[in-house]
């Protein structure tokens, strides 16, 4: 661990613990495990712990840290419960998900820009996280059927409304955290199944880049 990032991941997890993002234990202890430097490229791993999305290559960006914390929180995540991840990244969010679920759950994480993918991959290997995160390339508006029925559902990437897939692989009880809207700017969606259809909260707002697929946008922004 390079010097210093240590005590910046401390500083940073408090803050958002005080601001009440963070709310729970877990995502807390979560956060402070995973070493967000070491999913960054080099040029941008002095600014690890600052709290704003950074680039990751292929016009792509890992989330800032609130958001990360705050979509764990919406989804309630516990132990031993099985995750699909919409957007892989450069691996961090999938990292702290698979942190809060522990060795008992797992994590299923979709990313379609295969460099990226192998990105991620090599990040989750160093850090022991590579054997609870599988990452598949595809096309993570179908969600990824194989691994269904998932406990909760997290889509780190921008839709234009809800993909049916990722509802239908959705447990009866399980939660999807979305960014959905327009190109420019979404709200945050946390969407419960029950054995009634699905219950739809709207949260905060936020900024995604796009989610590209058959049930997402056609195209990059």
């Amino acid at each position: 661990m390079a010097e210093g990032f240590e005590e910046e991941r401390r500083r940073l997890v408090e803050r958002l613990v005080e601001e009440g993002v963070v709310r729970s234990r877990a995502v807390a202890e979560a956060l402070m495990r995973v070493p967000r430097e070491e999913f960054l490229p080099p040029q941008v791993r002095e600014y690890a712990y600052s709290d704003m999305p950074l680039p990751i290559g292929y016009g792509q960006t890992i989330s800032a840290p609130h958001m990360v914390a705050m979509m764990c929180e919406y989804a309630e995540l516990e132990e031993g419960m099985y995750v699909l991840e919409v957007g892989t990244g450069s691996g961090y969010h999938a990292a702290v998900i698979a942190e809060i679920v522990g060795p008992e759950g797992h994590v299923y994480s979709v990313e379609r820009i295969p460099e990226l993918a192998m990105f991620a991959k090599r990040n989750l290997e160093r850090t022991g996280y590579g054997e609870r995160v599988t990452i598949i390339i595809g096309d993570g508006s179908r969600g990824f059927e194989p691994a269904a029925p998932y406990d909760a559902i997290i889509v780190t990437a921008a839709a234009p409304s809800i993909p049916r897939p990722l509802v239908e692989q959705l447990r009866v009880g399980g939660r999807l955290v979305i960014p959905v809207g327009p190109r420019y700017e979404q709200v945050l969606y946390v969407c419960t199944r029950t054995e009634k259809g699905v219950v739809v909260e709207k949260t905060v707002p936020c900024v995604f880049v796009p989610l590209v697929g058959e049930y997402g946008w056609r195209d990059e922004y």
